[in-house]
């Protein structure tokens, strides 16, 4: 049960709703994309929603996918992006997508917490390792999984070192005794490590709401150590009950394991909806959003995710354990290799069946078809199970998605006592309870 539990709540703003087929509509909108006073709409809804926060991935490179038929073309810097959103909010959470594989610790901290300042404390820092892009910075080819989890670590103690070395307190401006900061507080790191030497400190203040929340999305072994050890929030993948019932208990152990409080951590999957006034309209708009993704691309996507060919097997055909290629061989992903070697271990699918996960077709995130009323069903269904803390909403199919979670959805959840009618605080901790 869910008891006194409030759902957490946040919306990416990566454009979900124009994937597949769905920006070629006379009325979707594409061209707005370009534009940021069209974001800022959609966070000023959203805050007008009171949810907690705004979500952006990053890609630091081009992949084939993000070019030709997909209204894609990577993205803006997103930290630069949640800067012109700051200004035109005032209570949601922004938080930015950076990359501990390929930027130094010292500009990330920096970065981090000018954003902070610029929203006065609604930064927060989705902390990632990345899987692609090595050839973009004299790096190739990429690090295996195990350095670059271990470079993660020791960047962000790196960071949370840098923003404690400038305590909000050593400002102190003092008219009368000459004194603006006590520099007797702001102290070096000299931070000496197996991957970065950093002597600091930090060229700018703490906010003095604390720092930005932590964000993670890694959830194999190695990420799940990880996550468990630094992030206030995780965002899953996790595209069923069962997966997500498994991932945050076992995140709650580690992170008890590892002497943090195992409420401190949110389980928030990602929710690819596809919401619509009637069941058959929304069947239909998740029917289109992944009708451009052919057979042969469906396969191809597969050998990428698992590392399993299944070009020459009927679309009849049942796929066993047996059929499951090493687990060690690099894979595009090793969270959603496993999400899928569980889910073939268990269920033995069809070959069309495997075609069809939100794995192969787009990605590992829970996909959520119908009316309102269906998928505010679904969301207290993982909620009351315990396979979450709440959620980051990715309208799917058109705008009309949207705009039904903002109007109707949203308001139901209000309802329900899952979810607030009003901002209790202004900074982003405090909207999580930090």
């Amino acid at each position: 049960m869910t008891g006194n539990r409030k759902l957490c709540i946040g919306l990416s703003l990566n454009a979900t709703w124009m994937k597949g087929d769905g920006w070629r509509h006379p009325d979707s909108g594409v061209e707005k994309m370009g534009s940021i006073e069209y974001y800022i709409d959609l966070a000023k809804m959203a805050e007008n929603s009171k949810l907690d926060f705004l979500f952006r991935a990053d890609y630091l490179y081009v992949s084939p996918q993000m070019l030709g038929d997909s209204s894609n073309f990577g993205s803006p810097d997103p930290a630069l992006f949640f800067a012109a959103i700051a200004r035109e909010t005032e209570r949601i959470g922004l938080v930015t997508t950076i990359s501990t594989t390929f930027n130094p610790p010292y500009v990330v901290a920096r970065q981090l917490q000018s954003l902070h300042w610029l929203s006065n404390g609604r930064a927060g820092w989705n902390i990632v390792t990345s899987i692609e892009g090595a050839d973009n910075f004299s790096d190739s080819p990429m690090p295996s999984p195990e350095e670059r989890y271990a470079k993660a670590k020791e960047f962000t103690d790196v960071v949370c070192k840098l923003w404690e070395s400038f305590p909000n307190e050593a400002i102190v401006i003092d008219r009368q005794s000459g004194m603006f900061s006590d520099k007797d507080k702001v102290t070096a790191i000299n931070h000496s490590g197996e991957f970065f030497s950093v002597k600091g400190p930090l060229t700018l203040p703490a906010h003095r709401s604390g720092t930005p929340p932590l964000f993670q999305a890694g959830a194999s072994d190695i990420g799940r150590n990880f996550a468990s050890s630094v992030a206030d929030a995780i965002f899953a993948a996790m595209p069923d009950i069962e997966s997500g019932v498994e991932l945050r208990n076992d995140l709650r152990k580690r992170a008890a394991e590892q002497g943090r409080d195992p409420d401190a951590i949110r389980v928030l999957p990602g929710l690819y909806f596809f919401l619509a006034d009637t069941r058959e309209e929304a069947l239909e708009l998740h029917k289109t959003a992944h009708a451009n993704l052919s057979l042969e691309r469906r396969h191809a996507s597969l050998k990428s995710v698992l590392g399993l060919d299944l070009t020459g097997y009927s679309i009849d055909r049942r796929v066993t354990a047996d059929m499951l290629p090493d687990p060690n061989q690099a894979v595009r992903s090793r969270t959603h290799a496993e999400l899928l070697r569980r889910y073939i271990i268990k269920n033995q699918p069809t070959v069309k069946e495997i075609l069809d996960r939100p794995e192969v077709v787009g990605s590992a995130h829970w996909v959520s078809v119908g009316t309102v009323e269906d998928v505010l069903n679904d969301i207290i269904e993982r909620f009351e199970a315990g396979a979450m803390d709440g959620f980051i909403a990715l309208p799917g199919g058109s705008e009309q998605s949207m705009e039904l979670f903002f109007e109707k959805l949203v308001p139901k959840l209000v309802e329900r006592g899952l979810f607030r009618s009003e901002y209790t605080g202004c900074t982003f901790r405090e909207h999580l309870g930090i």
